[in-house]
């Protein structure tokens, strides 16, 4: 019986299905604040102008043209620095405005063309922007344009976020082995910020698990509370990271627990896990356990997410 004012949501084909999935585990959630709105005027002077001034202060009170040079140096370097600061964050704006407007496949077609024309091809921001945009259309685009920022030329927390992100394209792909030698080099004790770090343990402890270490990944994932309200955006990729480990750490009961929170979030989240051994729109099944294959797609049945077509097929 139908339920007055709800209508019936319409049947997905097993394409749409895995394609809505994956596009979600892709989302990078809300757009990045606003950075300028981080660097508050009064508090930067605070706690830049102080310590110039015990410097200055200091290099007064001793004899000598040195201090008072030193002193100079310092202050130029660190005026160096926030000019440096304030360049970078209103890039960083601008870039996100742009992002903030892709909606729909031809906003993201004239948000690139605006990223490759507004700024320079080594702009990482931009190139992260770009990389996030094509994620919607092709993956493979997508990881092409994150390998061209130079991991040994961008500032350490840079290079650790785009491995982390050709990491994520990598374990979408099933390429499990390219994935693990990216997150491998990722340094977690760089990144103070926990949405960063929530973010670079789901990657990480997903290629660990699907690479042999699946011990190590339960460990490193239950560091991070997938209820915690401000992982709240990445609760599906820390589930379906802490399904991988469970699964291949052999601890059946807490693998069903997660997938049962992930189903109740979106039923489609569970079709990440169903190889193309079952449906022909599935995934790779390099580094998936047959466990966990079979626990979600039993689940993804039950769910009524599958077309009754296929249940029947299935079935027989």
């Amino acid at each position: 019986m139908k339920t007055p004012g709800k209508p019936t949501p319409k049947k997905q084909s097993p394409k749409q299905q895995r394609e809505q999935a994956v596009a979600a585990l892709r989302s990078s959630g809300k757009p990045p604040a606003d950075p300028l709105s981080q660097l508050n005027p009064r508090s930067l002077a605070i706690r830049v102008g102080i310590p110039a001034l015990i410097v200055w202060a200091i290099a007064l009170a001793i004899p000598g043209v040195w201090p008072k040079a030193v002193a100079g140096v310092l202050t130029v370097i660190v005026g160096g620095v926030i000019v440096w600061a304030l360049r970078f964050a209103t890039r960083t704006r601008a870039v996100a405005q742009i992002v903030q407007t892709a909606d729909s496949a031809e906003a993201r077609k004239d948000a690139i063309a605006k990223l490759d024309t507004e700024f320079k091809k080594d702009d990482t921001a931009a190139t992260f922007a770009k990389a996030q945009l094509q994620m919607q259309e092709d993956p493979r685009t997508a990881l092409r344009t994150l390998e061209t920022i130079n991991l040994d030329k961008v500032m350490a927390p840079m290079a650790d976020e785009a491995r982390a992100q050709r990491g994520m394209i990598h374990l979408i792909l099933s390429e499990t082995d390219e994935a693990r030698a990216l997150v491998d080099k990722i340094d977690m004790t760089r990144h103070k910020e926990p949405r960063i770090r929530a973010m670079m343990a789901a990657i990480v402890g997903e290629a660990w698990a699907r690479t042999g270490q699946a011990g190590k990944a339960v460990e490193l994932l239950e560091t991070f509370d997938p209820n915690d309200e401000a992982f709240a955006e990445l609760k599906p990729q820390l589930l379906r990271s802490r399904a991988f480990a469970y699964a291949w750490a052999n601890n059946t009961k807490q693998m069903k627990t997660t997938l049962r929170s992930l189903s109740a979030l979106n039923p489609q989240y569970l079709s990440g896990f169903v190889t193309k051994k079952k449906s022909p729109m599935g995934v790779p099944p390099r580094g998936v356990h047959p466990m966990l294959e079979k626990e979600a797609f039993e689940m993804l049945m039950r769910s009524g997410a599958i077309p009754r077509k296929m249940q029947q097929v299935r079935r027989g």
